[in-house]
């Protein structure tokens, strides 16, 4: 039996993918400016009439739609990906606090009380390393405490 899990990517996973990568270029954006600009200079020629306005409002809601799944199914991808990478380096990590593997399933709630938690130590540490005088040399890029 093959313990590697099924690398197959998902036709739909690889055309979301590209699609996303298509529409968030620049000069996708300068083409549907393009296309804007055209149809805008069509209006004189057809008396600026309902089925002009239909087809601007049609085609870009259908596009629009469209595009939301597309984006979404990249972003959900990219998201697992991130947490399964950050789930690795802190299960790995010798101080990590393994509770935290799961955190994004945690309630609003606790998710706040975890963030409030850590920015009160990120506070301490920085109260600590100005204390100390522990800076690295690179105040101007960090702080405005001089070395």
């Amino acid at each position: 039996m093959n313990s590697q899990p099924n690398r197959r990517i998902s036709i739909f996973s690889v055309f979301a993918k590209r699609c996303a990568e298509i529409v968030g270029k620049s000069t996708t954006f300068a083409l549907a400016c393009t296309l804007l600009l055209i149809w805008a200079c069509c209006g004189p020629y057809f008396e600026y009439s309902d089925t002009w306005q239909l087809v601007i409002n049609t085609g870009t809601t259908i596009i629009t739609f469209l595009t939301v799944f597309l984006i979404q199914n990249t972003q959900n991808r990219d998201s697992e990906t991130v947490q399964i990478k950050l789930d690795e380096i802190i299960k790995v990590l010798k101080e990590a606090d393994n509770r935290l593997l799961d955190v994004e399933e945690d309630a609003d709630q606790e998710l706040h009380l975890l963030y409030e938690n850590y920015k009160e130590l990120g506070r301490k540490a920085k109260n600590k390393e100005t204390e100390q005088g522990n800076h690295d040399g690179n105040c101007q890029k960090c702080c405005s405490n001089q070395c």
